[in-house]
């Protein structure tokens, strides 16, 4: 299923015309509208006219997270407020949040984008979409929503949270699509089995799942809960919302709308592109978006680029499901540590749940890792010795993976606080200090 196959099956040659003109009138438009641009080329010696073409994107200047706050709350706006017909803002639990505005181009677009994701995850005019992604500020939500009806879909906005309802309505409504975050898919899954609630009996077949990082060992674990096929869908507000990028019906990657996001990876040592095939961290330039436009911006998320042609007959270059992000990343006595990696270890074990806590403190100068990990209830005993046997195990798997010593705590079913958004992994103390 192809929603634009004109665009999305295009050669790279006609597409890589499309990006340069665009990314022209894009630099031209912030040049001109965005004094914070202006000012950041005038210090490279750049003018609009010595941006010939996507050739010479790796002249432009960054954009960080911080460079949106700096600027909160509207100061990187190309057009007047009076053009902006919608505002979102990032759920940051940092500082001032990050505000992102829309023309009603701009939400034509997004909702075009939203559209093709959706189609490439296999969700057609018959179905029924439950979308459990927070409305209001954050993106997710009415990004997937207004995308969904593009589509022809039956929307059914029930926002996050207040499990016991989504179950009912899930039931009733007969919905054949659920739209959240992965770790509230399995939250949803556990309650199903709470509640007697047999999965297969639902009409339940797709989930579309994205805002935060998730590995492919927790991909089998909801399919194979929720008896559904999982779909990676990849936005941020920053650049737009839902529908940057999403997985087809292969699983090989998502595809990125390439025709209004032109995407890069960078060594976040050296800041320079990463050879094809290598993995970096993933930059987004804009190329059509009127209100906030936004050149390189530094997503922090981990990826690779792939730009063979799927098998689905797509062009558009693949990224790889993201690894973690490189904000997220913890060093520990040296060592870079992604959440993933231990979240792929435990998935692996029959023992464990998927819901973990990493703990990071610091004792005289030296950085300790604590690892407080669920166990399944059919696994969970009285018997020390059985409990010490599995921590050693546990302990082994996850020391071998990261390279470093840990300390794992095994706790019971349920100990771990459930999250209806972004789940929380990492409580770092030696920022406390």
């Amino acid at each position: 299923m192809i929603w634009n196959e004109h665009i999305e099956c295009m050669s790279r040659d006609e597409l890589r015309e499309i990006q340069s003109k665009r990314l022209c009138e894009t630099v031209e438009r912030v040049y001109y509208n965005v004094p914070f641009y202006r000012k950041k080329m005038q210090e490279l010696g750049l003018e609009p006219g010595d941006i010939k073409g996507i050739q010479d994107l790796s002249k432009l200047p960054f954009t960080t997270k911080q460079d949106l706050r700096d600027n909160y709350p509207f100061n990187l706006f190309a057009v007047p407020m009076s053009d902006v017909v919608r505002v979102h803002a990032s759920s940051g639990t940092t500082g001032k949040p990050t505000v992102v505005g829309y023309t009603r181009r701009d939400l034509s677009s997004w909702s075009e984008v939203v559209a093709r994701s959706l189609h490439c995850a296999g969700v057609a005019k018959n179905d029924r979409i439950q979308i459990a992604y927070g409305y209001g500020l954050f993106t997710g939500g009415l990004g997937i929503h207004y995308g969904a009806e593009k589509v022809g879909a039956t929307v059914i906005p029930i926002s996050g949270g207040n499990t016991k309802k989504q179950l009912n309505l899930m039931s009733d409504f007969e919905s054949t699509v659920i739209a959240c975050t992965p770790s509230y898919a399995l939250y949803l899954a556990e309650a199903m089995e709470e509640q007697g609630i047999d999965p297969a009996k639902l009409k339940l077949k797709t989930g579309i799942f994205g805002a935060e990082p998730w590995t492919n060992n927790m991909r089998k674990q909801i399919e194979a809960k929720l008896h559904i096929k999982a779909m990676d869908i990849y936005g941020l507000s920053e650049v737009m919302g839902p529908g940057v990028a999403c997985e087809c019906s292969y699983q090989n990657g998502l595809h990125v709308a390439e025709d209004h996001f032109i995407p890069e990876t960078i060594s976040t040592d050296t800041l320079k592109n990463v050879d094809m095939g290598m993995e970096g961290e993933l930059v987004f330039t804009t190329i059509t978006k009127e209100a906030l436009p936004i050149l390189r911006y530094r997503t922090r998320d981990l990826t690779v680029l792939n730009y063979d042609k799927c098998e689905c007959g797509r062009t558009m270059v693949r990224m790889q499901k993201c690894t973690g992000r490189s904000d997220d990343m913890l060093i520990i006595r040296g060592v870079n540590v992604f959440p993933s990696q231990i979240e792929s270890v435990l998935l692996e074990m029959s023992e464990t749940k998927p819901h973990y806590l990493l703990i990071v403190e610091r004792h005289n100068n030296l950085d300790t890792l604590e690892i407080w990990v669920e166990v399944d209830e059919a696994f969970f005993s009285d018997e020390i010795r059985k409990l010490e046997n599995l921590t050693k195990k546990i302990t082994h798997e996850i020391q071998s993976t990261l390279g470093i010593s840990v300390k794992v705590k095994l706790v019971e079913p349920k100990t771990i606080e459930r999250s209806e958004g972004k789940a929380k992994r990492i409580i770092d103390r030696r920022k406390l200090v």
